[in-house]
């Protein structure tokens, strides 16, 4: 069953759309703000999309020897075991996701149909609002950019398909201010149009939370030298490694139990020390 959202609002709510002026003016660098700039232009025919436009699936983009559903799946899963695989121990085969979409907990294992990377602008709305006159190699980029991409719930994102906030928004209504202002955020780094009516429920979301910022990159954590990792609530300056080659890489292997960046999912065998073969 698709969630709708019409122009009158949202769960029953009349729409108060913000302009910029008066009490609803968009605070300076708010979703808000750059929902109101974005081009607002008809939808144009699905004639000729496929998902082969977009280029190949899960491109290594970042080459950190790890493909782009991986590095989302690292991103965004909590105790997470990996797969051991040739160039790098990056194949995430189980973990918790904490679902945006739902709320709740869902259980991931590689091979079940559980949780899925979403395109958060889908990309068949992406070819309708300007991505058929773009070239193969910008296409792919926004098919595998961490900005646009989010692990959900399998049958949410089913759910959705490629429809816009006009017609779909996350059941969890607390995550609906931090969805439109990431598809926000992607529609104005690709200068992806939006419909009128796609712009009006935009805002009738964000008109409850007009001081929210469109988010960073959503990049997640490279391989390479140790840094502070962005998805924790960990203090400040904590290190970590997305894996094994970027432990060796900084020259830190092995890693032992109480070492900075040791984490039981770099510890294979769970004897204390990690990255040692």
């Amino acid at each position: 069953m698709v969630v709708a959202i019409g122009v009158i609002g949202i769960a029953g709510c009349k729409d108060t759309t913000a302009t910029g002026t008066g009490n609803n003016a968009a605070p300076k660098g708010s979703a808000l703000t750059a929902v109101n700039d974005l081009t607002v232009k008809g939808r144009a025919p699905k004639t000729g999309y496929s998902r082969a436009q977009f280029g190949k699936s899960w491109v290594d983009t970042d080459h950190n020897s790890c493909d782009t559903r991986d590095d989302i799946l690292q991103r965004d899963l909590t105790a997470e075991s990996f797969k051991a695989a040739q160039g790098g121990d990056c194949i995430v085969a189980t973990g918790t996701l904490d679902d945006p979409y739902t709320g709740k907990a869902i259980r991931f294992t590689r091979g079940k149909s559980t949780v899925d990377i979403d395109h958060v602008v889908a990309l068949s709305d992406a070819w309708q609002k300007g991505a058929q006159q773009w070239t193969r190699d910008k296409r792919e980029q926004l098919a595998n950019d961490p900005l646009n991409l989010l692990a959900v719930d399998y049958s949410s994102n089913r759910i959705k398909g490629d429809a816009d906030a006009a017609t779909w928004l996350p059941p969890d209504k607390s995550f609906r201010c931090a969805y439109v202002a990431r598809q926000a955020a992607v529609k104005k780094k690709y200068g992806v149009w939006v419909t009128k009516a796609e712009q009006t429920a935009m805002r009738t979301v964000l008109n409850t939370c007009p001081g929210e910022k469109l988010p960073d990159s959503g990049k997640p954590v490279a391989s390479g030298a140790p840094v502070t990792d962005p998805t924790t609530s960990a203090p400040a300056g904590t290190t970590h490694y997305a894996n094994c080659d970027a432990v060796r890489k900084a020259g830190a292997a092995p890693l032992r139990k109480g070492d900075p960046g040791y984490s039981r999912s770099l510890d294979r065998d769970g004897d204390g020390v990690a990255c040692d073969s």
